[in-house]
């Protein structure tokens, strides 16, 4: 049987790690694109997890307690990871190698280091790694993109990113949270991430960072506030805020450009609505009347960035949120703890290999690797 164009492929799909998030977000994701995927096989260090989700999967997937078990036996199209992120790089290479396509968790990976193992790993098998960074998608990101990017808001001059969360002693209780060699670090890290993600997707390349990062609350080796000054190629000036401290959750964007500003507020995910665009006293009123937001609402989510690798896969091409595109998110993360560590500015491209921050995060740092690295 041959099929026709308008016929979708199928790809056989395995999740490994049965948490909240794959049991949630990443079980949606599929059950929105069932026409497009077929969940074949879960992986789980716990018996009990696993056999739940297979349940809540509807019990026609198989189980496996490794990846190398379900990897040698199913041979899946794509690979989604859940795991805890010091297992990211091991799990994403390893797929990579029997012929999967992947879509990790954030962080891909805990160091510069690591992203660069992947890629080769990539390069070697001729398959792609991307990783969760769903503010990206949705039609409210992808309309603000065009306009700032088009130019019709005129040139971005100030922009604030806030993700301002809360997080109390429970949280950290869990064994691999606040540790360099589990979590690559804190709200930098595990947090702050998706938005300042979205920050860059909206306006571009930075040139500059200048950093500060406190532990003020919380018995952890990395901290639970970061602050950060930067300056974008094209003359922007932004500040980035990330904490795991503030009562009053709220994740926040705001660009202001020559003839508008555009903000973003919302929590864990945005719609339309969530974006509010203002013009500046001179712009006509039928010009800012364009800005209006889309008719449709897609909203950002799992289910949305899935889609999107569908289509590369389907089109043979290297999927969003993949290679430099995505590494560029960690040399942020990267150039940011350097700034602090060292009390000095740091320049796009200047973590390379040779520099202890392209390593780790923590840069091997005194006041704050690891007892035993110190």
């Amino acid at each position: 049987m041959t099929l026709s164009p308008a016929t979708p492929v199928r790809r056989r799909v395995a999740v490994v790690g049965t948490g909240a998030i794959v049991s949630g977000s990443h079980l949606d994701a599929l059950a929105a694109h069932a026409d497009r995927t077929e969940l074949v096989a879960a992986v789980d260090v716990d018996p009990d997890r696993l056999r739940a989700f297979r349940e809540l999967a509807g019990g026609k997937v198989n189980g496996y307690p490794s990846v190398e078990d379900m990897l040698d036996a199913e041979r899946p199209d794509l690979v989604l990871i859940g795991t805890p992120p010091a297992l990211h790089r091991e799990q994403t290479i390893a797929a990579l190698r029997a012929g999967a396509w992947v879509l990790c968790e954030k962080p891909l990976t805990l160091s510069l280091a690591e992203y660069d193992d992947i890629a080769a790993a990539e390069e070697e098998s001729g398959r792609y790694a991307s990783v969760i960074f769903q503010h990206r998608y949705g039609s409210g990101a992808q309309h603000a993109r065009r306009l700032i990017g088009s130019g019709e808001l005129g040139a971005p001059r100030v922009a604030h990113c806030q993700t301002t969360w809360y997080r109390d002693a429970a949280y950290y209780a869990v064994p691999w949270r606040g540790r360099w060699a589990s979590e690559g670090g804190g709200p930098t890290m595990g947090h702050g991430i998706h938005q300042y993600d979205l920050l860059l997707h909206l306006l571009g390349e930075w040139e500059e960072i200048r950093a500060m990062t406190a532990r003020l609350v919380h018995d952890t080796e990395s901290e639970d506030v970061s602050t950060a000054l930067v300056r974008f190629t094209g003359g922007a000036l932004a500040t980035v805020v990330n904490s795991v401290l503030s009562p009053q959750e709220t994740s926040r964007i705001r660009i202001d450009c020559a003839d508008a500003t555009v903000e973003l507020t919302h929590l864990y995910g945005h719609r339309n609505e969530d974006w509010v665009y203002t013009p500046a006293p001179h712009v006509a009123a039928d010009r800012a009347d364009a800005w209006r937001t889309p008719a449709a609402d897609v909203p950002s989510s799992h289910t949305a960035q899935l889609g999107g690798l569908l289509d590369a896969y389907d089109a043979g091409v290297r999927p969003p949120g993949s290679g430099p595109e995505a590494r560029a998110t960690l040399e942020f993360a990267a150039a940011l703890y350097k700034s602090a560590f060292t009390g000095l500015p740091v320049r796009s491209g200047e973590i390379t290999p040779g520099d202890p921050f392209y390593a780790a995060m923590h840069g091997g740092h005194p006041d704050w690797a690891p007892k035993e690295q110190a």
